[in-house]
């Protein structure tokens, strides 16, 4: 029976004829089918899979080299475009909207030989942090489906967690790839901002948003992130730096490192007593190998959240005024006197009330008399934070934090209550909001059966560093 591990195992299986890439597209296939009540994805590829599992296979038999990704079953979020395959962003209002070309990272993965089975569900245009907000139904945690797995990336977290594919890729604007790692106990990578192109990533938020990736180990990461990081002609925003060799970074040798901690997210009343008892554990383990690890005061913790909120619902507010029911998407059938009234219907009708609830705030922090008062204290915060950022790694190699203060909660128990929400993404946003990378590693269990994680960040484009760390931790 095929069984996937990670990918280095999974080519030498190839190669050895163990196994095939079509045999493993039917698993795939099969374990989709029989675990379709997680709600993890909104569309199979099936036979298109399976016809590039064949291709794949007749060319590597035929003594064809093969590439990075060859035969790796990858799932992608609905908010990644991927040429004549519906895109919805898990709306009604792109319920029947089919993608006209692929971005970039899709063309890289394909170049790399990988196979892409589905498009996977999550929160509505990525707005959310339990995956309850999708027009298509709320993911299930497989751990527990009672259970939210988080969001917004919430059906690529399950789908790797379920082994529904080997990798998924997912998008963090502030903790949307890390938190659903974190619920589901899976890695859960966000690189820096310009690391991966959006070229192809619908924008809730560009200034914060980032393809990321989820996997069972960091070798898989690394992989992906080698094929998919890079500069991009489609995106103005991308680094040109050059994309280091992530794979053979995670086999170099740790030597002792210095390691930061804020003061506060530990003694955060919202965080549950159990992930902070194992995180300070954590911690000794750490100083008992040799790293020096010290508290750094942050005395702007509970600045973030409101932050993070203030801008990136004003970036929602422009980005999505383009879904406006003229061009594409959903249209009102609605008879209506004027153009204005056509807008409206087809808007409210489209979206869901996630959505419109930031969008509406974003228009609010945008609108005169308002602008100074938030958007730009907002960045004025944004900014010191970045300079802070500097600061601390000019002392440390990274910074650790829990990932989310509590591990997954019940479906519906927090839906309604948008304060509880917004606190879920405490630890998270901050990486986002200053542009550094930061992943999600699942090291701990609770004593409620569920899984968490922690967090580790290191400065703009380490990567290599925070891989190799991450994989250090990993193995201990």
């Amino acid at each position: 029976m095929f069984c996937f591990t990670d990918i280095q195992n999974y080519h030498g299986q190839l190669k050895t004829g163990e196994t095939t890439c079509a045999q493993a597209v039917q698993f795939y296939l099969d374990r989709i089918k029989s675990q379709q009540d997680l709600n993890a994805y909104l569309e199979i590829f099936a036979e298109e899979a399976i016809a590039r599992a064949n291709a794949l296979d007749a060319e590597r038999m035929g003594g064809k080299s093969i590439g990075p990704l060859h035969g790796v079953v990858v799932g992608i979020k609905d908010v990644i475009s991927f040429k004549g395959h519906a895109l919805s962003a898990a709306s009604k209002i792109l319920e029947n909207y089919t993608a006209v070309y692929s971005a970039s990272a899709i063309e890289q993965l394909l170049a790399a030989g990988a196979i892409i089975i589905g498009r996977q569900n999550c929160d509505e245009f990525a707005m959310g942090s339990s995956n309850e907000n999708s027009a298509f139904g709320a993911v299930k945690n497989a751990a527990d489906k009672e259970r939210v797995p988080g969001g917004s990336s919430g059906g690529s977290a399950v789908a790797v967690q379920a082994d529904l594919c080997m990798v998924s890729l997912g998008s963090d604007t502030g903790g949307s790839v890390r938190q659903p790692a974190d619920f589901c106990g899976v890695v859960g990578l966000k690189p820096s901002y310009g690391r991966i192109s959006r070229y192809g990533l619908i924008a809730y938020a560009s200034s914060f948003d980032q393809i990321g990736i989820f996997s069972k180990n960091i070798a898989d990461a690394a992989l992906v992130l080698e094929v998919i990081a890079g500069a991009d002609d489609f995106d103005s925003t991308v680094s040109t730096k050059p994309v280091p060799a992530y794979v053979q970074a995670i086999k170099q040798k740790q030597g002792t490192k210095k390691i930061a901690y804020f003061k506060e997210t530990l003694t955060h009343p919202g965080l549950d007593a159990e992930i902070k008892s194992q995180i300070e554990n954590q911690i000794e383990q750490l100083r008992g190998a040799g790293h020096v690890v010290e508290a750094v005061d942050f005395d702007l913790l509970n600045f973030i959240v409101p932050t993070y909120y203030v801008l990136t619902t004003a970036e929602a507010s422009s980005n999505l005024s383009r879904f406006d029911g003229i061009r594409f998407g959903h249209r009102t059938a609605e008879k209506v006197e004027d153009l204005a009234e056509l807008y409206k219907l087809s808007r409210t009708e489209g979206f869901g009330a996630e959505v419109q609830r930031r969008i509406l705030l974003g228009t609010f922090v945008l609108s005169a008399g308002y602008f100074d008062a938030y958007f730009t204290k907002a960045q004025q915060v944004r900014q010191k934070l970045v300079d802070f950022t500097s600061q601390v790694f000019k002392q440390y190699d990274f910074i650790i934090s829990p990932t989310v203060p509590t591990t997954a909660f019940k479906i519906g128990t927090k839906h309604l209550s948008a304060t509880e929400m917004f606190l879920a993404d405490i630890y998270t946003v901050y990486a986002n909001l200053v542009g550094i990378p930061a992943i999600s590693l699942p090291l701990f269990s609770h004593s409620n059966g569920m899984p968490f994680g922690l967090q580790v960040m290191s400065a703009s484009f380490e990567e290599s560093a925070l891989l190799s760390f991450s994989n250090s931790l990993m193995e201990a």
